[in-house]
């Protein structure tokens, strides 16, 4: 059993006992309306279970949790405001003046007590109190403020009282679990982050000591003095280390072999991520990679550029231009000029 149902059987059983007492005449001579507390009691027992189980009840709060207990809607506090008038009054009504302190009669101040408890669980604090102001009265007037006070008053303001303390505990509790919670998912995915980039670097060195690692070899070996050949490879080394640094976004392993063989046969490359990819999934980045490493195969500039785009439309271009035919062939000719499309 949960707690919740526990602590329901409890308040079950505690409000028979009270009822119970009133069925209990001890002196049957002072009882002028006996249909009174029978009323009483049918009336009162039905609508306290009601609030005990909360059926039909509803929690529209935004910040309720799953441990928080439901509200009853308006109907259910009509009826507990309504049992609170009648079941106050009707029992000293039922009784002559000298019957009211019987146990039978007053057993009212300690179950509408019980009741605005629950109320107060059920997150209705100003019914609660508003049906203990409904009490007070109603008892000071038919016994008198000291003595109601003294037959059971008191302690239906205690509990009613420690209901509202212990509920704005356990809220404030339930808060600071829920605040504990969301730093907890933070600090995750602030660790999966940082493992996510520490993997990301291990790549990238991998990648470093792959295109770079052979060519410091040589360099080391020969003491510097390396050949045309070799000086070449150690520009594309260097070429692939500016484009894992500046573009890592745009590469896959077919880029990567794109970019090479196109500097293989002279062109000079250059890639600039400057945002516009950020949050695309992974099957978007492979698409926008494919056709990037198929228009690289085509092309035939000297030189191109590739940039990534902030456009809501347009997610990479790619520019090649090529020495113009022009007298001292200063400037040169646009020959490639694409768009790379965001994926819809």
């Amino acid at each position: 059993m949960t707690v919740r149902s526990i602590l329901s059987v409890i308040g079950l059983a505690f409000t028979a006992y009270l009822a119970a007492r009133g069925l209990i005449w001890t002196s049957p001579d002072t009882v002028e309306r006996g249909w009174l507390i029978v009323m009483a009691l049918v009336l009162y027992l039905p609508v306290t279970w009601l609030w005990i189980f909360a059926i039909g009840a509803r929690d529209r709060r935004a910040e309720a949790t799953a441990t928080t207990p439901a509200m009853l809607p308006g109907w259910g506090v009509v009826l507990a405001l309504l049992v609170t008038v009648v079941v106050s009054n009707a029992p000293f009504l039922a009784v002559s003046e000298s019957g009211r302190t019987q146990p039978f009669v007053t057993w009212v101040i300690g179950a509408i007590g019980a009741l605005m408890t629950i109320v107060m669980v059920r997150r209705r604090p100003v019914v609660a109190w508003t049906g203990m102001g409904i009490l007070t009265v109603s008892t000071s007037i038919w016994l008198g403020p000291l003595q109601a006070l003294s037959l059971g008053l008191v302690g239906s303001f205690v509990w009613v009282t420690a209901a509202q303390l212990v509920t704005i505990a356990l809220d404030r509790a339930a808060r600071d679990a829920e605040r504990l919670a969301e730093l907890q998912q933070a600090a995750s995915a602030w660790q999966a982050s940082q493992s996510g980039r520490q993997r990301e670097r291990r790549l990238h060195v991998q990648r470093a000591l792959q295109a770079a690692g052979p060519i410091l070899a040589r360099t080391i070996e020969n003491g510097g003095n390396l050949r045309p050949a070799d000086k070449q490879a150690a520009r594309r080394a260097e070429a692939s280390l500016r484009d894992e640094l500046r573009g890592t976004r745009l590469l896959d392993d077919g880029v990567r072999a794109e970019i090479d063989a196109a500097r293989r046969r002279g062109a000079a490359v250059s890639l600039f991520d400057e945002g516009g990819l950020e949050g695309l999934a992974v099957s978007d980045l492979d698409c926008i990679r494919s056709e990037l490493a198929r228009i690289l195969r085509e092309s035939v500039s000297d030189r191109v550029i590739i940039r990534t785009s902030p456009h809501h439309e347009v997610a990479v271009t790619v520019v090649g231009r090529s020495a113009g035919d022009a007298a001292g062939g200063d400037d040169d000719n646009v020959d490639l000029w694409r768009e790379i499309r965001r994926p819809r």
